[in-house]
């Protein structure tokens, strides 16, 4: 796909979630992004740790990674998924260079 680019997205979830939670949370994102247009997803999983300060009331959260391939017009859709999920903490996304 021409005028695609690599980004990475890093996501603090609560720490609400069991690894089986969290997996079927991810891959369920991971879908909305593939439908959304993305592609070549990959979705890491960074594990629970304690945060620096309290966030939503939250001492301690999930981190995820996720690599993916998209066209720049489509990372809003991806932002405003994230942000009236309110199970998502905090996420950044980076472009990536190639």
């Amino acid at each position: 796909m021409s005028g695609t680019i690599k980004y990475e997205m890093m996501i603090l979830l609560t720490e609400e979630f069991n690894d089986s939670e969290l997996r079927t949370w991810a891959f369920n994102f991971a879908k909305g992004l593939q439908l959304l247009g993305a592609s070549e997803i990959s979705v890491i999983s960074r594990g629970k740790r304690d945060l620096a300060y309290l966030i939503k009331n939250q001492k301690k959260g999930n981190f995820i990674q996720i690599n993916f391939l998209s066209m720049p017009k489509y990372i809003d859709d991806f932002s405003n998924k994230l942000k009236f999920d309110t199970n998502v903490l905090r996420f950044i996304v980076l472009n990536k260079k190639l």
